[in-house]
């Protein structure tokens, strides 16, 4: 991967829809305002990392500031930060040092596909050296307690959830980061994300340079070509509607419900493109029946082997693409995303010079399709939180030789597929613990009630409370 290097054109004073090929004012600010409060070409290369070690930016906490790489996650809300040592981080957040951090009082835990943290909420100041100008006041929880968090070889002391409020912990009314950066700064309700990783082995000792982060709005010189935009179904996760997948030109001919069941969303935090069962076991077949290589190790594709060339031989050549269809928010009509085998078969690692070895990068997940780095790596991803929506557009450094490693295209008729593909799937959280609560009302009026019927005919009056000390246990799930 090479640092991005482009020249700045004139910045347009609209978005174009292609839909429509009409110029529709967007409401975003496409380049810096007059007000100095933000400068998209000053957060241009603000991420660094890569899909395996996680994409992370600088933050500056407290006072005087401390300097702590933070991990970007759009499938979380929580903002923690390390606040005790721990064998796998250089140095993390120490709250005594800062005269302006207050503590809540408030335990919070967080739990992830892999990892988990406990801690405690507190308040501070914060600055970012590469983002909107100015300090800003979050909420943030100092973690105490991990396991499986932090693992050997990151560069990173925290995590910083971009989703809504409703997946904060330990519940919605802790305000997440973006939250306040817009209420505090006044900028959009908006940020891109261009992932600059593809193409770089995991084994690579020193960061590359990891992609960009512009809070604020869009930056022009991060994608080439049309920007398409799916709906944002419900503001939890970014969760979108998947229509249909195809491997290479063969439509997998699924439900349309099967590719959202659970759910589908997008999220930065999550290193592979993960696809429920049955959805996985399709694409598998479809690319063992169309790729160009036989008698091909199972145990690649479950992700417990990896697979060798010798050094030089490219194995891309062998593999289909993958494309992915969206609806569009010309809710007729639907958009296609397309990700080459150079995004989906990943450099590894190399042994002794002479073999190069890659893993698959797509996964099964028993909680819903979640289109993670290893499809964000080719596309400048617009979460346009004001319009409820999330655009794609093929990123300027997902790239070899001029040759770029996604591709998108549209609009295409959603004829032949169910008007709602979402109907049918299981109830998701925020639903289920608005069921849970209304369930324990009712079930605390019948005690209620009970209890005044036995206390009444013994004419005898008791003092008392009646709690519900219970909760549900939420999982963030990958």
């Amino acid at each position: 991967h090479l640092p991005l290097r482009t020249t700045v054109p004139q910045t347009p004073p609209f978005l174009w829809s292609r839909t429509n090929q009409s110029a529709v004012e967007s409401g975003l600010s496409l380049a810096s305002d007059p007000a100095g409060i933000v400068d998209f070409l000053d957060m241009i290369n603000n991420l660094k990392g890569d899909s395996g070690r996680g994409y992370y930016m600088q933050l500056v906490i407290g006072t005087p500031g401390q300097t702590l790489n933070i991990l970007v996650d759009t499938g979380s809300s929580n903002f923690a930060v390390a606040a005790a040592a721990h064998p796998y981080i250089t140095h993390y957040y120490n709250r005594a040092l800062s005269s302006t951090y207050q503590s809540s009082s408030r335990g919070v835990a967080v739990k992830y596909t892999q990892g988990e943290w406990e801690g405690e909420l507190g308040t501070d100041r914060i600055t970012i050296p590469q983002g909107p100008s100015g300090t800003i006041t979050i909420n943030i929880a100092a973690i105490l307690t991990s396991e499986g968090f932090f693992l050997p070889g990151i560069n990173w002391q925290g995590i910083l959830g971009f989703a809504y409020p409703l997946l904060a912990r330990p519940d919605p009314s802790v305000e997440p980061f973006f939250n306040s950066v817009v209420r505090q700064t006044g900028i959009p309700d908006v940020f891109s994300l261009q992932m600059c990783g593809a193409g770089v082995s995991a084994s690579t000792t020193a960061d590359p340079a990891g992609g960009s982060l512009i809070m604020g709005g869009v930056e022009p010189t991060l994608y080439q070509g049309s920007v398409w935009y799916t709906p944002v179904l419900e503001e939890w996760y970014y969760q979108v509607e998947v229509l249909k997948l195809e491997v290479g030109t063969q439509n997998l001919n699924l439900d349309c419900k099967e590719y959202n069941s659970d759910k589908a969303i997008v999220d930065s935090g999550t290193t592979l493109l993960r696809l429920p069962g049955n959805v996985f076991s399709a694409v598998v077949e479809a690319i063992m029946q169309t790729s160009l290589i036989e008698d091909f190790s199972a145990g690649f594709f479950d992700g417990t082997k990896l697979a060798c060339w010798m050094r030089g031989e490219s194995p891309w050549r062998l593999f289909p693409k993958i494309s992915i269809y969206l609806r569009a928010t010309n809710t007729s009509q639907s958009f296609r995303i397309t990700i080459l085998p150079q995004l989906y078969v990943q450099p590894v690692t190399d042994i002794d010079g002479t073999l190069d070895c890659f893993r698959f990068g797509i996964s099964p997940s028993a909680n819903g399709l979640v289109i993670g780095a290893t499809v964000m790596e080719g596309f400048y991803v617009i979460f346009d939180r004001a319009q409820k929506r999330v655009g794609f557009a093929v990123s300027t450094c997902a790239e070899n030789g001029g040759v770029p490693f996604a591709e998108i295209a549209g609009p295409f008729l959603a004829e032949g597929v169910a008007s709602d593909c979402t109907s049918g799937v299981p109830l998701r959280e925020p639903v289920m613990w608005v069921i849970a609560y209304a369930l324990m009302g009712i079930c605390a009026l019948v005690l209620i009630v009970l209890l005044i019927l036995l206390i009444l005919p013994c004419r005898r009056h008791r003092d008392g409370e009646i709690t519900d000390e219970s909760s549900l246990v939420r999982h963030r799930i990958k």
